[in-house]
């Protein structure tokens, strides 16, 4: 079966950080300045820190790509670091106590060591970066069969957005999500609440958390599988965000509050609307969607609506109570340059994984090694489609 994978490699402060796609079908034009832009998108947002002031994230690209079109090969993507200090033993020391809340024990732990350094320089977010790469690359695809993903900030501690998504107004919400500093489209006064949140965690030296939301519009019905656990284009997505560093907790559509309703509230009634017969929705509308878009793994034809949280960071200005690892003896956590809310970068993280998978179950449902042949199959597929 035709897939679409990806690889990442890198350290924090190594050189470089790669990714390396594979089953990007010829033929697709490859936007260089759209997946540097999401790059840069990530490295904003209101509550960074200085990492972000010393680095200029910008995408080589090594293998794969001819003429600004995918060949059909693997494609390598590499992201030069310009803090690559991880062989100074003194800019980069070893980290004995370990943060709560951080990969650091668990880490040193695995590999039988008391220096958390390494599992630390492979954990950091800095890593999201190769994948929000790979995610714009595939979004390029996407863009092929008018699919687009719209991501933001929702809330910030208990600054929340009062806003609806649609169809109709995400386009307008992208232009106000894009003049926020928090990436949040809400004029209403939750972007300052969210602000000043962040501000007071500066303050306290802490740090903040949030919730990320992305919704995914022109998606044919049928994307996915109901035949396996890991075909469901839920489960995909759902594994690809809360593998995103920091990420706890993952719902779509209601998510948990379905759990607290009867069913009746819950499921979303089916009607058939011959206007929009010709759209990837073949017709079917519902007057909600609580499913998120998805039902029994697959895609029914609505937007996909996914809301993900994200805890604060876990290095903290003042530290948390941790130990020494080679004595076992009380001390504060270490710490590492940080920041002080990542939440609008995750937003672009979650965004553009979540964009992958839909690529994913794109070419696994309509594959081909070319552009040509997809279209080919998708049109043939909405046809077919409509004709039952």
């Amino acid at each position: 079966m035709a897939t679409l994978l990806y690889r990442t490699g890198g350290e924090s402060h190594g050189s470089a950080l790669i990714a390396l796609v594979e089953g990007m079908p010829h033929g697709c034009p490859i936007d260089a300045a759209f997946i540097d832009r999401e790059l840069q998108r990530r490295q904003g947002g209101y509550g960074r820190g200085g990492r972000q002031q010393i680095e200029t994230d910008r995408v080589q690209y090594l293998t794969g790509i001819r003429m600004g079109k995918a060949v059909g090969s693997p494609i390598t993507l590499l992201i030069p670091n310009k803090d690559n200090r991880l062989n100074d033993a003194v800019a980069t020391p070893p980290l004995y106590h370990p943060r709560p809340g951080h990969a650091d024990l668990a880490g040193a732990m695995k590999w039988l060591t008391t220096d958390c350094r390494e599992t630390l320089e492979r954990a950091s977010a800095r890593e999201t970066a190769a994948r929000v790469a790979a995610g714009a690359l595939a979004r390029c695809l996407l863009k092929q069969f008018d699919i687009e993903v719209f991501g933001f900030v929702r809330a910030v501690g208990q600054a929340t957005a009062n806003i609806e998504v649609t169809p109709h107004n995400w386009r307008e919400l992208l232009a106000k999500r894009d003049a926020s500093e928090v990436y949040c489209p809400d004029g209403g006064g939750a972007d300052a609440a969210m602000k000043d949140f962040i501000d007071r965690q500066r303050t306290n030296r802490d740090t903040a958390g949030g919730i990320c939301e992305c919704h995914v519009f022109g998606c044919p019905i049928g994307l996915g599988s109901c035949t396996t656990w890991d075909g469901r284009l839920d489960s995909r997505i759902a594994a690809a965000v809360i593998a995103i560093q920091a990420f706890k907790g993952v719902e779509f559509g209601l998510g948990f509050a379905t759990a607290t309703l009867p069913g009746s509230q819950v499921h979303d009634e089916i009607a058939f609307d011959p206007a929009t017969r010709n759209t990837p929705s073949l017709g079917f509308t519902r007057r909600t969607n609580n499913a998120g878009g998805l039902e029994g793994g697959m895609t029914n034809g609505q937007p996909l609506v996914i809301k993900a949280a994200m805890k604060p960071i876990s290095t903290l200005g003042k530290p948390l109570q941790s130990l020494d690892l080679r004595t076992k003896q009380a001390s504060e956590a270490g710490w590492e340059r940080s920041d002080i809310s990542a939440i609008s970068a995750a937003s672009v993280v979650m965004e553009n994984v979540i964009a992958f998978e839909v690529a994913r179950a794109m070419i696994e449902k309509f594959a081909g090694d070319s552009l040509t042949e997809m279209h080919q199959n998708y049109t043939a597929y909405l046809t077919a489609a409509r004709n039952l």
